[in-house]
């Protein structure tokens, strides 16, 4: 959710905040796409004067929704190795009908999800009451998605869904 042009509401930064950050390191996206391949990527920012991670804030938060900067959030808290939820990732031709199918098949099974639409392909979000293993979400997941015939990405292969947390099943 980016406000582009318009000031993201503090309670909305607030609530995302409560119910969606696992922990507080975070990545942020380059600025400049790589010369050879155009993509950006995602690297972990630092103080300039110690060169330790910097941890997230409400004001990171805003300035992403906002669309001044782009961050990414670990899926997975590592004092507990629980997650608050799970996120199905498909950037190919014809993922849509994948997650759809997915979303289908999640509700059958009484768990709520939200479809969005990316760039690339989209996603699927599944927000959890509480926190729960992630290792279970995902085995749960990747379960259901090869019930399906659905390909879970693992090394290099093409045309997948990418599932997180990414703990191995």
């Amino acid at each position: 959710m980016q406000t582009v042009g318009r000031k993201a509401p503090a309670s909305v930064v607030w609530h995302y905040f409560r119910l969606i950050v696992n922990r507080r390191a975070y990545s942020l996206q380059s600025n400049r796409p790589h010369p050879e391949s155009g993509r950006h990527y995602y690297y972990r920012p630092k103080d300039k004067k110690t060169g330790q991670g910097l941890s997230l804030t409400i004001e990171t938060i805003r300035r992403h929704f906002e669309g001044e900067i782009t961050i990414g959030l670990y899926a997975i808290n590592p004092a507990t190795q629980c997650s608050k939820w799970v996120a199905i990732d498909a950037d190919y031709e014809d993922s849509l009908a994948d997650l759809l199918n997915l979303c289908f098949n999640l509700r059958q099974d009484g768990v709520e999800s939200a479809p969005e639409n990316s760039h690339r392909g989209g996603h699927l979000w599944v927000f959890m009451a509480q926190p729960l293993p992630a290792r279970d979400c995902r085995i749960y997941v990747c379960g259901l998605a090869l019930r399906l015939g659905i390909p879970v990405k693992g090394g290099k292969q093409r045309e997948r869904i990418e599932v997180f947390p990414s703990t191995m099943c």
